[in-house]
C-alpha cells in the first residue's frame, strides 16, 4: 500500500460512522440520541418513523433528516449503519433487512425473542462481514470494571453468591411494556440481572428454578425471578419486574466480604456511582467518576465497525444471553396474575 492509499485508509478509519435510526422509541429520545450528540465517532444522518411527524420531531431536536418509512431509510446510500430501538417483536425482521441492505446494526436488547433467531442473525452478520451489536448498555459502565478489580484483588475473597434485582413501578396502561409487542418483563427487564450473573459467574449456569407473574388481560409477564447456579454450586438469585417500587442493584457475597452496587443499571451520565464494600467490622463506600454508558456503547459500536474489534455485546455475548433467556423461559411457571373477572 502506497502513502496515498495509506492516508486514504487512515482517513476512512477516522471518519465518523454515518448512522440512521430505525424508529422513534422513547429510549432513543431519552438516552441514546442525547448520548450520540457527544460522540464524534458517530454522525446522525437520518431518523425514520412510519409517521413522518414523529421523525420530524426527533430531527428537530437531534438533527439528521426525517424519513417516512423504515424501507426508505434502508435504501439510502449515505448511511453505513443503523440503530434499531424498535419493540422486541420487530427486531428480527428489521435487523435482518438492515444486514441485507449491507448496514452494520446496533439493536436494543435483547437482539431477538429466542436463541434460534439470534443465532441466525449473528451468522448472517458474520457471513456479510458486518458488525451486529446488542445495546445492553449497562455492561459498558466503568463501575462494573471497578467491581471486577475489587474481586480480582481478593478484597471479598472467593465468590459464594450473587444477588441482582431490577424493577420499577407500573407504567400507564398504554405503555409499550404492557403490550405483547414489547416482549414482557423477562425480555425488557430480566435481561439486566441475568446478564449480571453471566458477567461475574460465567456462562456455565444451570437454571434451578424460575417463575413469572403474568397479567392475562395484557398478555405479558409483569415480573419474575430465577435461581441459577454454577457447576460447583455458586447461586445467583435474580429478580425483576415492572410493578414494584424502584430497585436497581446487585451484590456479590464472598468468603471474607461483599461488594454492593447501589445503582446498577440506569445511571444518568452525570451521576457519580457508589460502590459499597463490606468486610469484617468495616464498611467502605467508594464514589466513582460519572460515566456515560450509552455513549460508551456508541463508541464501541463505531470502533467495531472501523477496526473489526469484538470486545463484547457481539457474537458469543449475544448468544450466551439468548440461550440463558430461553432456558429461564422454559423453566418459568406463569400462574394467572390478577383477577380475570
Amino acid at each position: 500500500m502506497g502513502p496515498a492509499a495509506g492516508s486514504a485508509r487512515a482517513a476512512e478509519d477516522a471518519a465518523p460512522v454515518r448512522l440512521g435510526v430505525l424508529g422513534c422509541a422513547s429510549i432513543a429520545w431519552r438516552r441514546m440520541l442525547p448520548a450520540l450528540a457527544g460522540r464524534p465517532e458517530v454522525e446522525l444522518v437520518a431518523i425514520a418513523s412510519r409517521e413522518l411527524a414523529k421523525a420530524e420531531r426527533f430531527s428537530e431536536r437531534f438533527g439528521g433528516e426525517a424519513v417516512e418509512g423504515y424501507e426508505r431509510l434502508l435504501a439510502r446510500d449515505d448511511i453505513e449503519a443503523v440503530y434499531i430501538p424498535l419493540p422486541l417483536t420487530l427486531h428480527a425482521e428489521w435487523v435482518e433487512r438492515s444486514l441485507r441492505a449491507n448496514l452494520h446494526v446496533l439493536c436494543e436488547k435483547p437482539l431477538t425473542g429466542d436463541l434460534a433467531d439470534s443465532e441466525r442473525l449473528v451468522k448472517l452478520a458474520d457471513e456479510l462481514g458486518l458488525t451486529l451489536m446488542e445495546s445492553l448498555m449497562f455492561v459498558r459502565h466503568s463501575q462494573h470494571r471497578a467491581v471486577r478489580e475489587i474481586i480480582d484483588a481478593g478484597v471479598i475473597g472467593e465468590i459464594l453468591s450473587l444477588t441482582a434485582e431490577f424493577a420499577f413501578p407500573s407504567k400507564p396502561s398504554g405503555d409499550m411494556r404492557h403490550h405483547p409487542v414489547g416482549g414482557g418483563a423477562l425480555a425488557e427487564i430480566g435481561v439486566y440481572p441475568i446478564r449480571t450473573a453471566l458477567l461475574y459467574l460465567g456462562d456455565r449456569l444451570d437454571v434451578l428454578g424460575a417463575g413469572m407473574r403474568r397479567e392475562p388481560r395484557l398478555g405479558v409477564d409483569l415480573s419474575g425471578a430465577a435461581l441459577l447456579a454454577t457447576p460447583d454450586g455458586i447461586p445467583a438469585h435474580l429478580t425483576w419486574g415492572m410493578e414494584h417500587a424502584y430497585r436497581s442493584a446487585y451484590e456479590i457475597w464472598g468468603s471474607v466480604g461483599r461488594v454492593v452496587v447501589e445503582w446498577a443499571y440506569t445511571l444518568p451520565a452525570t451521576h457519580a456511582p457508589v460502590i459499597r464494600i463490606e468486610t469484617q467490622g468495616r464498611e467502605e463506600r467508594r464514589t466513582l467518576a460519572p460515566d456515560d454508558q450509552f455513549g460508551n456503547v456508541l463508541t464501541a459500536f463505531a470502533r467495531a465497525i472501523r477496526t473489526g474489534e469484538d470486545d463484547g455485546l457481539q457474537r458469543e455475548e449475544i448468544l450466551r444471553l439468548a440461550a440463558l433467556l430461553d432456558r429461564i423461559r422454559a423453566h418459568a411457571v406463569a400462574p394467572p396474575g390478577g383477577d380475570d373477572e
